[in-house]
């Protein structure tokens, strides 16, 4: 069997989708993306393909490491969301001519389902507490919610106490017994964490989530030293080298690596063994489409350290198009008591509706995070 193309789809809401051909007629998917930058990727995905068009698709390791050091130059989040969605893709092919599920390839499923949590926004914090409570409501038993709005290094309290003031409200309408994450995403610089950090001990949160951003891990043990919470971070983060760094320095209770961003199946599934050398769990990243959320539930199917999956089923993004919207058979995420089922078919475990995908990449999409400005005028983190 060999490769003879790779083609990209740009569909909404803000998801890029990457189908490889083979002659012999099996099709593999992968979604290779990141949020605001998918043409970019795309344009990676289209260099990338010189390594790939007549090769061994069931070459998987070799391809990945003629990708990653082909090049010369490696890392970061454009390459190894490329390589990210084309190894999906791979391994969605070798599951399909062997006709098992690609976690029966890595050894055979450890779990038949997993808890999901879904994000109830936070953003501008307003609806946030309904949002709780529709989530729990449709039968979730964790959710998460964004912390904070923007943030100086150092600010007034009153913001402090609008963040504890949501949180209480969430806490108030779901309940002691419901998961609770708090994601400061990055907004918050290490001395506001602090304080933030040391006023949320009460409520018994599920974890904080990238208490500062990845560039500053070297504050990561101080801060864990404030909170009773677990400490998660890793969506950013994009190579078992820099999970390595993370691991080493301790502090980090929950690794959250994206496969859609950090190389792939292959290479989360070695990231996410490296954690459980240090007892540290796992809780991947995916706010991204249905072929994301298959590669992610077949990686937890083998991580004994995975506890919970991020999904994006009703999140706010996805107005224009939902998680279920491109796949022919909605079942196959199986939502019940809290926990999806793990896909059991073929490769990736799900069948796309490649017509509908075809349909949607006509509308497309130029999705843009939103830039946000401190009250000085000076930009502030998103």
């Amino acid at each position: 069997m060999k490769i003879t193309s790779l083609k990209t789809y740009l569909v909404p809401p803000r998801w890029l989708f990457l189908k490889i051909e083979t002659d012999s007629g099996i099709v593999g998917w992968g979604e290779p993306v990141v949020e605001g930058r998918a043409q970019t990727v795309a344009a990676a995905v289209e260099e990338l393909s010189d390594y790939l068009i007549g090769k061994d698709p069931g070459r998987i390791e070799d391809l990945w490491s003629v990708m990653y050091r082909g090049g010369f130059y490696r890392g970061g989040p454009i390459l190894m969301s490329a390589i990210a969605g084309i190894d999906q893709a791979l391994w969605d092919i070798k599951g399909k001519h062997l006709g098992v599920p690609v976690h029966t390839l890595l050894g055979g499923p450890v779990r038949d389902r997993i808890r999901v949590y879904s994000w109830i926004g936070g953003d501008r914090p307003a609806d946030t507490a309904r949002a709780a409570s529709d989530a729990v409501g449709r039968g979730f038993t964790a959710v998460k919610m964004n912390g904070t709005e923007e943030m100086q290094y150092i600010d007034s309290h009153d913001k402090v106490d609008k963040m504890l003031a949501n949180v209480q409200a969430v806490r108030d309408a779901v309940g002691p017994n419901i998961g609770l994450g708090v994601d400061f995403h990055g907004r918050v610089h290490k001395p506001m964490a602090k304080v933030l950090m040391r006023e949320l001990a009460p409520y018994k949160l599920m974890f904080i989530e990238e208490p500062v951003l990845s560039e500053y891990l070297e504050c990561i043990p101080e801060l864990a030293a404030i909170s009773p919470a677990p400490i998660a971070l890793g969506e950013r983060l994009y190579s078992r080298w820099d999970f390595k760094r993370v691991l080493e320095r301790g502090g980090v209770d929950i690794i959250q690596p994206d496969p859609s961003h950090a190389g792939g199946i292959t290479e989360t599934r070695k990231i996410a063994a490296m954690a459980e050398a240090y007892d540290v769990a796992l809780a991947l990243h995916c706010p991204l489409g249905p072929i994301a959320l298959a590669a992610n539930l077949q990686i937890d199917a083998i991580c004994h350290n995975a506890f919970i999956q991020e999904q994006s089923l009703g999140i706010h993004y996805n107005a224009a198009n939902d998680l279920l919207d491109y796949v022919t058979d909605r079942s196959v995420f199986a939502y019940e008591n809290g926990y999806v089922t793990i896909p059991g078919g073929p490769g990736l475990g799900i069948e796309v509706n490649e017509a509908y995908v075809i349909e949607r990449a006509e509308v497309g999409h130029r999705w843009r995070n939103p830039i946000w400005r401190q009250a000085d005028g000076s930009v502030a983190e998103w």
